[in-house]
């Protein structure tokens, strides 16, 4: 859903699979990633090198360091923000509270974008809703969506979309070329789309969080 932006991306992840499909998009020119522990990028290339070849891109900048406080360093500097975080457990779970997304909407240059990863609705629907709740606090749009990942407990994961225009993400503003739908093995306009039809048990209780 994000406008073609040549601006900077910041992932926070760790395998190098969300590098990997940013920089499917020529038109991104600067993309970093931050990460926790020096090791994770080293031990995702020997064993997961089909998405560590993400590393390899000459327009990323691999930063260690705490997201939460390397976000803190530039205002309103970021096009888009994606956060592919672990569970919220222990150290990881100020991933999922309201001062780090206080910290992400400062961070966010004018009509900046976020995705965060957000569980499952099966498993995790009081939370969800908690998060839903604050997050609407902060930013004008706020949508949750999710994928199919069978290697996921009941087979999805679960993200907000976040937009600080207030514009949905909805509907995609671009369709892939030919050439870069031919190499996508699971998105397409369609998946777009339905990624956003959650069950109704879940659609009402973040209804209520309006």
């Amino acid at each position: 859903s994000a406008r073609v932006s040549s601006g900077p991306w910041l992932s926070l992840s760790c395998d190098g699979g969300i590098l990997r499909e940013i920089a499917r998009h020529p038109a991104v020119e600067e993309i970093t990633l931050c990460e926790i522990d020096e090791k994770v990028p080293e031990v995702s290339r020997k064993f997961l090198p089909g998405m560590a070849k993400g590393f390899d891109d000459p327009r990323v900048t691999v930063v260690i360091d705490d997201g939460a406080q390397f976000i803190s360093r530039k205002a309103a500097h970021w096009d888009v923000i994606i956060v592919d975080s672990s569970d919220p457990i222990g150290p990881n779970s100020s991933l999922f509270g309201r001062s780090f997304f206080e910290g992400i909407r400062a961070a966010l240059a004018p009509g900046g974008i976020a995705c965060t990863q957000a569980e499952c609705v099966w498993l995790h629907m009081d939370m969800i809703a908690k998060m839903c709740t604050f997050l609407r606090e902060i930013f004008p749009s706020v949508e949750y969506a999710f994928s199919c990942v069978p290697t996921y407990p009941c087979g999805q994961l679960g993200c907000f979309m976040i937009n600080t225009t207030g514009a949905s993400c909805k509907v995609p503003v671009r369709e892939p070329s030919e050439e870069h739908q031919a190499q996508l093995r699971y998105y397409n306009r369609d998946m777009h789309t339905g990624a956003f039809a959650i069950p109704h048990f879940a659609k009402l209780k973040l209804e209520a969080k309006q």
